[in-house]
């Protein structure tokens, strides 16, 4: 792993400090909001920055096809920075929406140039390791943005300059990398008529986990704030449960190889109900009890995406992978954008204890709609269940992500990302009946 580790030394330094940025503004900006606006403001921030990540997921193909991975890095980076500085140049809200999607636009971009070049030198035996290396430096660069408020907790324009910073400082390792610079990128097709009836049930547990971790990141700083956390409370408390997502996902890979995934799924979430029940209908708690109760919830919450991921593996062909990643993260993002706006609006008419209770909503729906009853197995690949992956955090992968899971047939990747021709099917209009039926 030391050898992954040196080789890919670069885009991982690259990646931390991108995270680092993000966490870090994110949580930056609810807290900065939380003294002046509702939770619906904050909700839509949240909300703009993931409609930016799914926009940019189209936008970004093409301006790399374009101008080259590494002159698209700069230009998003460049963009990126500017739109963290403009946060300081004017209070007025509306503009922040658009900076926010600005924000989510580039990263989105920076996330491919940085994912196809680890693709791209990645051995096929290393595809696991490559992978895992990049995730903990994703989970790593979210944590530090989060401990970044216990070291500095005033909320001043120096947050916004260290974020600018970051995003400044990512380009470095990019720009000076000698790897060799990758082929170029053209899109996978996006069949959404037929993952609709070939996986429904991995899809509405991903537009779940969308609105679940779309809400978390954009509203539990402001929930802290409106219990009476301090600033660098909330940083700890952040840290906290988004260290539960990395530290979850080991355990969750080994009952996910060996226990049926629908049943996981279905598990998993009405733990979550439980779990998250005593934040939603107690409007003060203790600082112990917060930090227990928030770590459990997310290390559930964090484990319905994967999960969701694996199950609708084990029902696609290799070749339509990558494909199908493309589609689990618009799926995503979709929730993502909905869940601030949503849960928002609660907090903002009832309490901020209506967060937790958004999180039973949530989780109560997939109790009722995951069923093992449901799966007919009709299109299940011969060598189901595949291994499970750990994913990386949906805030910072983007469809080129499936290029690194060593599930995925590398020949078949390679045809996807790089042949010239249109990819055949696209649409699903003759895809075969459904493997999970809604």
């Amino acid at each position: 792993m030391s050898v992954i580790l040196k080789s890919f030394s670069s885009l991982y330094f690259a990646t931390l400090l991108m995270l680092l940025g993000s966490g870090l503004l994110s949580t930056y900006l609810a807290l900065r909001l939380s003294e002046t606006a509702d939770g619906l403001w904050v909700g839509a921030l949240m909300a703009a920055n993931y409609l930016g990540l799914v926009l940019g997921g189209k936008l970004g193909h093409r301006l790399i096809a374009r101008v080259g991975h590494i002159r698209a890095y700069v230009a998003c980076a460049g963009v990126v920075t500017a739109a963290v500085l403009g946060h300081g140049l004017s209070d007025w809200l509306p503009s922040w929406l658009l900076l926010r999607m600005l924000v989510g636009v580039g990263m989105m971009c920076q996330y491919m140039v940085v994912e196809s070049w680890l693709n791209e030198q990645a051995q096929t035996e290393q595809r696991g390791q490559v992978f895992a290396g990049y995730m903990g430096a994703s989970y790593l660069g979210l944590i530090l943005g989060q401990l970044v408020l216990v070291v500095h907790p005033t909320l001043g324009p120096e947050l916004l300059m260290l974020v600018a910073l970051c995003f400044a400082l990512c380009l470095v390792p990019v720009a000076l990398t000698r790897k060799l610079h990758p082929a170029p990128l053209h899109p996978a097709p996006l069949e959404m008529r037929f993952f609709i009836d070939r996986v429904p049930l991995s899809l509405t547990t991903i537009v779940v986990a969308g609105l679940l971790i779309g809400a978390f990141y954009g509203l539990a700083p402001l929930y802290g704030t409106r219990i009476g956390l301090s600033t660098e409370q909330v940083g700890l408390f952040m840290g906290c449960c988004i260290l539960a997502g990395l530290l979850v996902q080991w355990p969750l890979g080994w009952l996910s190889d060996r226990y049926d995934r629908v049943r996981l799924i279905r598990g998993c979430a009405a733990l979550l109900v439980l779990a998250a029940l005593p934040l939603a209908i107690l409007p003060q708690v203790s600082l112990p009890l917060l930090f227990a109760v928030g770590f459990v919830v997310c290390a559930l919450q964090f484990s319905l995406y994967p999960l969701a991921v694996a199950l609708a593996n084990d029902h696609v062909e290799a070749d339509r992978r990558v494909s199908l990643t493309a589609m689990l993260l618009v799926t995503f993002g979709v929730g993502a954008s909905i869940g601030p706006l949503l849960a928002g609006v609660l907090m903002r008419f009832i309490g901020a204890n209506m967060l937790y209770a958004f999180v039973c909503a949530c989780a109560l729906i997939l109790v009722f709609r995951v069923r093992p009853e449901r799966v007919t197995h009709l299109h299940q690949v011969d060598d189901a269940p595949l291994h499970h992956i750990p994913m990386p955090d949906s805030t910072a992968s983007s469809p080129l992500a499936a290029a690194l899971d060593p599930r995925v047939d590398e020949q078949m990747v390679h045809e996807q990302m790089h042949d010239q021709a249109p990819p055949a099917n696209v649409g699903g209009e003759t895809a075969p009946s459904a493997d999970v039926r809604s």
